[in-house]
């Protein structure tokens, strides 16, 4: 029987590492090429691992919740076939050797060594091999420990922390959550060195559990919630993104009356013609690409006292998911689209967010970002910046409302759908004028927009 060892995947540039939520199957169970065998997650996105080949299941080295580097083993499948010792599946080389040939880190460097070694992954369930730390016989993940790090907390108070993982493993759930007493509570951060030996059952092991003793400080008429996964990354972005950024916040009202009357009148007929919803999301997308065209100093991003600028439009756009988080799906090249192109592309990317279905590739190398906040019937907005970009602009409700219309017979009073745009800026490299111009122009396109136009 060949062995064939399932790699964890290369989930996107910066992924190094991603963390197995569930085994679908497990060992024992045979498997069809292309069938999902694991769920794993990454700071970007959850998502599912296929089989490369027919086969069993023979050996699982990672458990769930485990934090694996890209490029390793997690699992040994069994093929027909003579040979023995195992090779890597057909993607897991693809995959290296794109980590070999790029800079990267070490965690890269090793993942195109590892295709040389894999006797040395297949005896043990690898965690026993992999890095530990500290006094004790544990292993933590590269994750945990980057926030120990940061965090600055030591060995000997690491391993005082109770583990909810498999084997009583420390998970980054664990950790966070000690952070969080540990921030309320300074005086835990001076138990450990004095008492990290002396005393390892000491008061402060069991407190990585604050959520887990809500009636403690609860009243029957307070909830608590443990944020999920995609909060705390949405949380830890936005105050990044506020530490990073100082952020200026310019308005525009805009005439959309053009818009609203053209979609008015062919949105029937685009979906019996095309077979797709027109809404007005594609109409903003295409104007804003028009205007970052005009104003290329607004698609950038910052690296230190280096100015990056983007060729390439790559418009994100927020979609709100069923458990009202949020996330980003990215229009690549979207000044290359017409309106037809983009309205399947928004309604795709759109759909597949809310079915939690987007791949990896589709949630990066975002260039500038629009969030729609008339959705929830708000006028206007002051969005974070989605980082590392430097703009975000948010469109507020359409609404009905008198305003002044220039004619040829002099100033009129009429009905008309009005709209406010909203922009936020890196005010450290967009000034208020390159701003406030851009902004403008978005509104501009959006004023001139041709309601004779044929669909």
């Amino acid at each position: 029987m060949a062995q064939v060892e399932l790699i964890m995947p290369k989930m996107g540039e910066s992924i190094m590492e991603a963390t197995i939520l569930k085994w679908v199957k497990n060992v024992g169970d045979t498997v069809e090429e292309d069938e999902t065998i694991l769920e794993i997650a990454t700071d970007k996105v959850d998502s599912e691992v296929p089989s490369p080949v027919s086969g069993t299941i023979l050996k699982i080295l990672f458990g769930e919740n485990e934090t694996v580097e890209i490029g390793k083993a997690i699992a040994i499948i069994g093929t027909e076939g003579e040979e023995a010792e195992p090779k890597a599946s057909p993607a897991a080389k693809v995959e290296a050797a794109t980590a070999s040939g790029g800079i990267a880190s070490g965690n890269g460097l090793r993942n195109g060594m590892e295709k040389t070694q894999p006797q040395q992954q297949e005896p043990v369930p690898v965690s026993v091999g992999a890095e530990r730390s500290g006094s004790g016989n544990r292993f933590y993940s590269p994750l945990v420990r980057t926030i120990a790090e940061k965090e600055n907390i030591s060995m000997d108070e690491l391993e005082l922390i109770e583990g909810s993982g498999l084997h009583g493993r420390v998970t980054k759930k664990d950790i966070l959550a000690y952070v969080e007493v540990r921030e309320e509570a300074p005086q835990l951060t001076q138990q450990p060195q004095p008492q990290a030996k002396a005393q390892p059952s000491a008061p402060s092991a069991p407190q990585p559990q604050p959520m887990a003793q809500p009636t403690t400080f609860a009243d029957g008429n307070t909830e608590i919630i443990e944020m999920d996964r995609m909060r705390k990354l949405i949380a830890e972005h936005m105050v990044n993104s506020k530490k990073t950024s100082p952020h200026v916040t310019s308005f525009v009202e805009v005439d959309v009356t053009n818009i609203v009357n053209w979609r008015n009148k062919v949105k029937n007929l685009f979906q019996e013609r095309h077979g797709e919803k027109i809404t007005f999301t594609p109409v903003f997308i295409e104007a804003i690409a028009k205007a970052i065209r005009d104003f290329p100093m607004i698609n950038i991003s910052v690296e230190g006292t280096r100015i990056i600028r983007k060729k390439n439009i790559n418009i994100g756009m927020a979609a709100a998911l069923p458990s009202g988080n949020l996330i980003v799906p990215v229009i690549k090249n979207a000044d290359h689209l017409n309106l037809l192109g983009l309205t399947k592309k928004v309604n795709d990317l759109a759909d597949r967010a809310r079915e939690n279905k987007l791949k990896p590739e589709e949630i990066q190398e975002g260039t500038f970002t629009l969030t729609n906040v008339g959705t929830f019937g708000n006028v206007m907005g002051t969005p974070i910046i989605n980082q590392p970009q430097v703009a975000i602009m948010a469109t507020g409700a359409i609404r009905k409302k008198p305003a002044v219309v220039e004619t040829e017979y002099g100033d009129l009073i009429a009905v008309r759908h009005m709209m406010f745009l909203s922009l936020s800026y890196d005010h450290r490299v967009v000034d208020g004028f390159l701003g406030g111009s851009f902004l403008r122009r978005v509104g501009d396109y959006l004023e001139s927009f041709d309601y004779k136009q044929e669909i």
